[in-house]
């Protein structure tokens, strides 16, 4: 560990381990819980899993900039509120890798420019399929799209419920969890967020 430590100083990306070894490391978890991973039933199972990582933690693949990069400009002077709301995401707490189930509702106010509606919803999986705590990932949507598209203002309401609380822990299922960010008018304008809290709610 301290050769590891020496080699990778904090804050420099280490090498993506192999897939064997991501298979391997699956294998010592399996052993470490108390099965054997040599029976029949988990035989690909390392394998499976490895692939369902690739998958479920996609979004490290995947960058915000290119996801927003494209924009419209026609927009017949529409300069008012646009909301995309209850966009569904699955994200893994990065304390515990659970998951975290819930949904997202973001709005921007145009300044001459526009995304493509899909984009919004593409955006929210970008930060969901990686490891997250849902106060840094409403903050991560709202930061991306005040950055690239420059609007007058972003807001962003996630809720969640998370597997960690639900499965382990205090273990109360059914509880959810509220985080909002504003940005530019929304931050400003009281009246806007009530605007905006109001659409959704609808």
């Amino acid at each position: 560990m301290d050769a590891i430590v020496k080699n990778f100083p904090a804050g420099q990306k280490q090498p993506r381990p192999t897939q064997q070894e991501a298979e391997e490391a699956i294998r010592v978890l399996l052993r470490w819980a108390g099965d054997d991973p040599t029976r029949e039933g988990l035989l690909d199972t390392p394998k499976r899993v490895a692939k369902s990582y690739r998958e479920l933690f996609g979004g490290y693949e995947l960058s915000p900039e290119e996801v927003l990069g494209r924009t419209f400009e026609e927009v017949g002077g529409y300069n008012d509120a646009v909301l995309v709301k209850e966009i569904p995401f699955y994200s893994h707490c990065e304390h515990h890798m659970v998951p975290i189930i819930g949904k997202a509702h973001v709005a921007y106010l145009p300044q001459g420019r526009v995304l493509g509606l899909s984009k919004i919803a593409r955006l929210v999986e970008v930060f969901g399929r990686r490891l997250q705590t849902q106060e840094n990932m409403t903050a991560q949507i709202a930061d991306a799209i005040q950055t690239t598209l420059k609007p007058r203002g972003v807001a962003v309401m996630i809720e969640a419920e998370h597997m960690c609380m639900a499965m382990r822990g205090i273990q109360k299922q059914g509880s959810s969890t509220l985080t909002t960010t504003f940005t530019g008018e929304y931050k400003e304008n009281a009246q806007e967020q009530v605007r905006f809290l109001t659409m959704i709610r609808k």
